[in-house]
């Protein structure tokens, strides 16, 4: 196994920027709201009912608040259409957290 190195190496972080990166790590550290992102990584958009019947486990109220969480860090585009709310991946803001953790990161 590969030695892991500090995700901090290289120049460090602003506080502001700190307190950015905390707030976003912090939505990404539910086991729900990962697996909602991984739902829409691998399936593009989905409604929310889509997500509640594939998740199983949560209440409608509780996968809603996951995914307000998850628009509000960046992490999903969500989009209102007749009675549907649709929900898809924001990879820039998935790429971004990967960018500010990643080793020599300058």
């Amino acid at each position: 196994m590969p030695e892991l190195t500090s995700p901090f190496a290289g120049k460090p972080i602003s506080r502001a920027d700190a307190n950015r990166l905390a707030y976003t790590v912090k939505a990404l550290a539910d086991p729900a709201r990962l697996q909602l992102l991984s739902l829409l990584a691998s399936g593009g958009e989905r409604t929310n009912l889509e997500l509640i019947q594939a998740l199983g486990w949560l209440s409608q109220p509780t996968v809603s608040h996951h995914l307000r969480i998850l628009a509000d860090a960046g992490f999903i585009v969500r989009r209102a259409e007749g009675n549907f709310v649709y929900n898809r991946l924001a990879p820039a803001a998935v790429a971004a957290v990967a960018y500010a953790l990643r080793p020599g990161r300058r």
